[in-house]
């Protein structure tokens, strides 16, 4: 048994004014613990997304029709609401249990020896993004599912996901100068993919906001424009990311590229596949609800899949670390 320290006056002041500064003084937590941690606010960023996904889909999102509260004078649902509002109210709740693996990773990564100031900022990003989103959720709600909020809120939601990514990686890297692993051309490329995932997860929300899962029983508004129309351009700019992504594979095979890019390149071409997969079954079976769901979650799977062979091209050592032998950049971009 570890013993427990007793606090006096003092410690218990200390706490007040600086309780992360408090607990790190009093605790180091192990590097698998803070990576851990990062993956916890990772995976809870993906869950919002496809709770939040669940409640459009199952048409819930004015079931709480106010905001901060459920109903007028009550924060929870009432006996005179429906399930929609059981639904949209748990979504809610979720957006607590987001905070508490954000705050952990703060906790985690502000207590770790030596202090990493660049990764405790990371993990405060990600509470902003969250409190943000909170309140544009709000919004959401009080001007009726518009759409053009509602792709707002997801593509906030994918900007949290994205620093959370990147935070998670950070915890697996030191603080020292990043090294690149591939030369120019591939990183070019690499950004060419990245540019066009971004394209598509926009034009993702134009489907959503035109298309027949409006969120809501009632009539809510709608981007006007065919959604068909705009769902065949969500799926020329896949297949456009999906090449780009096979292209990539080939030349850093070409190269004879390290593992780490090769393997998430891998990794990020079979989740495409697998989104196709679904896509096109939802697009010629009507849009089921089950399918548009997992489409969600193969969207955030997609984005992290791409942020993560972007972030695979360079290695960061210790800080104050050289690497030996030559730069890898300059062999691959030799080849390349």
């Amino acid at each position: 048994m570890v013993r427990v320290p007793k606090l006096n006056t003092a410690d218990a002041a200390a706490a007040l004014r600086n309780p992360l500064a408090f607990i790190a003084d009093r605790w180091t937590p192990h590097p698998r613990t803070v990576r851990r941690a990062a993956l916890a606010a990772l995976v809870m960023s993906v869950v919002i997304v496809v709770t939040g996904g669940a409640v459009r889909l199952t048409g819930s999102g004015l079931g709480c029709p106010t905001w901060p509260e459920c109903t007028d004078g009550s924060l929870t649902p009432t006996t005179a609401l429906s399930y929609h509002s059981a639904i949209e109210f748990g979504n809610r709740m979720l957006t607590y249990v987001l905070c508490a693996a954000v705050g952990w990773a703060i906790i985690a990564a502000r207590s770790e020896k030596p202090y990493r100031r660049s990764l405790t900022r990371l993990g405060w990003a990600q509470f902003w993004l969250v409190m943000g989103n909170a309140v544009l959720g709000g919004i959401v709600v009080l001007v009726g599912l518009n759409p053009y909020t509602v792709a707002a809120h997801f593509l906030l939601a994918t900007a949290l996901t994205t620093v959370a990514g990147v935070m998670w990686q950070r915890t697996r890297e030191g603080d020292g100068a990043p090294r690149p692993l591939v030369g120019k051309a591939v990183q070019q490329l690499v950004w060419f993919l990245v540019v066009a995932s971004v394209l598509l997860i926009a034009v993702g929300t134009v489907v959503t906001g035109a298309g027949p899962h409006a969120g809501d029983s009632s009539d809510v508004k709608r981007i006007p424009i065919d959604w068909e129309t705009v769902a065949k351009l969500h799926s020329v700019l896949a297949w456009i990311v999906v090449t780009l992504t096979f292209a990539l594979w080939f030349v850093l095979k070409a190269v004879d590229a390290p593992r780490g890019p090769l393997d998430r390149t891998r990794d990020l071409f079979v989740i495409l596949l697998s989104q196709g997969v679904i896509g096109y079954i939802q697009y010629f079976t009507h849009l089921p609800e089950v399918l548009v769901g997992l489409h969600m979650l193969g969207s955030c799977l997609v984005w992290i899949g791409v942020l993560r062979v972007l972030l695979s091209l360079r290695e960061r050592p210790e800080a104050g670390v050289d690497l030996p032998g030559p730069s890898a950049a300059v062999t691959v971009g030799t080849r390349a």
